[in-house]
């Protein structure tokens, strides 16, 4: 009989946490609705936050964790030993809202949904802050793995979905493109826009509810 690979037994290890990366999914998605009540009925017409939960794939957490350890030629080091409880998104939460000045009362809305949590926000190129990001553990959940939430600007997460299922998902001959310095220019000035537009837009609705 053949050895097992190093990915034999990370496929091995994900179906093993699998029940617990969907209890944690489903956990923070209600969690999260619930602590955003308080908040929706606050909105104006024109204010959306939509909340929605997310599993990663096996081979997507795989190709995570073959990213973070850098190895030359893209292959596990077959001496040593991987875990998948190392990612902190195996299961996660993503609150979209529009428009971003919401961004921060909704944070203190979820301040404690982890027990501890780790920040790590999403920046752009320039080092300005795009979204919120910060993962720890739900031990009403489970304690196996931590989970993740992100708070994200409505219009810029729309376009990460659109990006992401482009350029990832269907062709991963295109992965490499997403660096190109003309795609990473094009990109960041579809987000300076969409930033621009919600700002602006926000503005003018204020101006108009005085």
């Amino acid at each position: 009989m053949p050895e097992r690979t190093a990915e034999d037994v990370l496929r091995e290890e994900y179906f093993d946490l699998l029940p617990d990366i969907r209890r944690l999914a489903e956990h923070l998605e209600a969690e999260t609705k619930h602590r955003l009540l308080a908040v929706s009925r606050r909105l104006h017409e024109y204010e959306r936050i939509t909340v929605h939960s997310r599993i990663k794939d096996c081979e997507s957490a795989l190709d995570k964790l073959l990213r973070r350890e850098r190895q030359q030629g893209r292959i596990f080091d077959p001496n040593k030993v991987y875990t998948l409880r190392e990612l902190r998104d195996l299961a996660g939460v993503r609150v979209l809202v529009f428009p971003e000045s919401r961004m921060n009362e909704i944070d203190v809305a979820l301040e404690t949904i982890f027990e501890s949590r780790t920040e790590d926000p999403i920046r752009s190129d320039s080092g300005e802050t795009l979204a919120f990001k910060y993962s720890g553990y739900c031990p009403e959940a489970t304690g196996k793995i931590p989970g993740e939430c992100q708070i994200v600007p409505m219009l810029t997460g729309l376009f990460w979905e659109v990006e992401h299922s482009a350029m990832y998902k269907p062709s991963p001959r295109l992965k490499d493109a997403v660096r190109t310095p003309e795609l990473r220019e094009r990109r960041q000035r579809v987000l300076d826009a969409l930033g621009a537009f919600e700002r602006e837009f926000e503005r003018l609705a204020r101006s108009e509810t005085l």
